[in-house]
């Protein structure tokens, strides 16, 4: 499957999990630890599973945003919010693996009609893409 590259960003890790990544463009620049639960020390700064949830979460209203704009009978709510849970483990097949849950809130919004636009979101959103038959990622709305 070929994609027509609208926008492209470049980030550049060092030092690993307990490293520090950016942008290249500066817009972003953060300090790298891993979590306790890791076996690292914790402290100050974010892990990738982090910016990762940050990302689906953000990615996935746009998304929902999207399917409305198409003619949909839903509109997205300004106070729309997206909690994306992002773990991590060993997985059985060995290495690691990832789990994400999307709880979505859509205030004012028929559950019916909520639930078909969270579908229709879930099938365009480019982070749901990239996971699909990868990753399961369990929807809900809240």
């Amino acid at each position: 499957m070929s994609v027509n590259v609208l926008y492209s960003t470049s980030a550049r890790a060092t030092g690993g999990r307990d490293g520090r990544s950016a942008t290249l463009d500066g817009a972003l620049d953060v300090n790298l630890v891993t979590p306790k639960e890791l076996g690292g020390a914790g402290g100050n700064g974010v892990n990738p599973e982090q910016l990762f949830a940050t990302g689906y979460a953000a990615c996935f209203i746009g998304a929902m945003k999207f399917v409305a704009s198409q003619g949909g009978s839903v509109k997205v709510p300004a106070d729309a919010s997206v909690t994306s849970t992002v773990g991590i483990g060993p997985r059985s097949e060995g290495g690691f693996g990832l789990e994400i849950a999307l709880a979505v809130s859509l205030p004012g919004v028929d559950r019916a009609a909520g639930e078909a636009l969270i579908a229709k979101a879930h099938e365009v959103c480019p982070y749901s893409n990239a996971t699909r038959g990868n990753i399961d990622v369990k929807l809900s709305l809240v």
